[in-house]
């Protein structure tokens, strides 16, 4: 086995967590171990991912496993595995499913990588952060959940469509947690730094806003066989390309709080500066009375799902 450089593990070789390995191996910023439960699955992924670098121009190294001992020494841990959500399952059936799946994976990763960041992707997200938490022990500055930065990335695009500009022009700053009760905060959100409200009107906005809070939902009814991974396999590298680069880009990250925002315990959707250490400072900025309220909703939903999650588990 050659000696690996930068060490990026992805759990899950669905959809987002192939997609995930083959940006972050493409743009060369590290070798990628991509692991999975089903035997054969993550190896055939890895291996049809590795013809294509001669094409792509790249000698990063891309390897399938079933054994998480291949993993070890991973700079960063990508947690993308678990389950979509089935007909005739409740959300709470997804949330115990998903966090059983999120605890082990993640207990079998931290053991043979105590000093890796991991990135949470897994749904529902801002509570598989504190599943993570939990299950690695880690700081809060070493886990970070994956939403506002795909967030951000949706409403960008629909306000870049709207007004016919670049999407690179356009910066969305979201918070809270990653579902219906977002917070896209149109007055943080600029166009070659105008602010939004200086070119479109407020209904409109509003309508953007709403787009941006179902966008996954959106893509699901459109697909009816599977779920958004484009956008959240750049997301994870954009997230992944920061902390190795060590660029301290301002991302909106789910984190746990311990009084930002006048949010304690619980992890929420907030801008941070994600560098070579995780999360190295969380950014508060002043918000109106509506958009501390509308906060305080979305912080509240994630606590429901953190106590289903918790009585159950006892």
């Amino acid at each position: 086995m050659p000696v690996c450089r930068r060490k990026v593990t992805v759990i899950g070789a669905g959809n987002v967590g192939s997609t995930a390995a083959q940006r972050i191996a493409e743009a060369g910023v590290a070798d990628v171990y991509l692991i999975d439960v089903v035997e054969g699955l993550p190896q055939g992924k890895a291996l049809d991912l590795a013809e294509a670098a001669p094409l792509q121009h790249h000698d990063q190294y891309i390897i399938g496993t079933n054994d998480y001992a291949d993993t070890t020494e991973s700079d960063i841990i990508v947690v993308t595995a678990g389950l979509a959500r089935q007909p005739g399952m409740s959300r709470d059936d997804l949330l115990l499913k998903n966090a059983g799946i999120v605890r082990s994976v993640v207990q079998q990763a931290v053991h043979y990588s105590p000093g890796a960041i991991l990135i949470v992707v897994t749904n529902p997200l801002d509570a598989m952060v504190h599943a993570a938490l939990e299950a690695s022990g880690f700081p809060r500055e070493r886990v970070i959940g994956m939403a506002g930065v795909l967030d951000g990335a949706r409403f960008r695009t629909f306000i870049a469509q709207d007004l016919g500009v670049s999407a690179s022009d356009v910066s969305a700053f979201v918070l809270g947690g990653h579902g219906d009760t977002m917070v896209p905060v149109p007055r943080y959100s600029t166009v070659a730094g105008i602010p939004l409200p200086e070119l479109m009107k407020p209904e409109r906005i509003e309508e953007l806003v709403q787009r941006t809070r179902v966008g996954g939902a959106e893509i699901v009814s459109m697909l009816q066989t599977g779920s958004a991974f484009y956008a959240p396999a750049s997301s994870v590298f954009h997230m992944v390309d920061s902390i190795l680069n060590d660029r301290k880009r301002v991302l909106a990250c789910a984190v746990l709080l311990r009084g930002e925002y006048g949010i304690d315990g619980l992890v929420v959707g907030v801008p941070l500066v994600l560098g070579a250490s995780g999360v190295e400072r969380i950014i508060e900025v002043a918000l109106t009375e509506e958009e501390k309220t509308a906060l305080m909703t979305s912080a509240g939903s994630v606590r429901g799902l953190i106590e289903t999650m918790h009585v159950a588990s006892a």
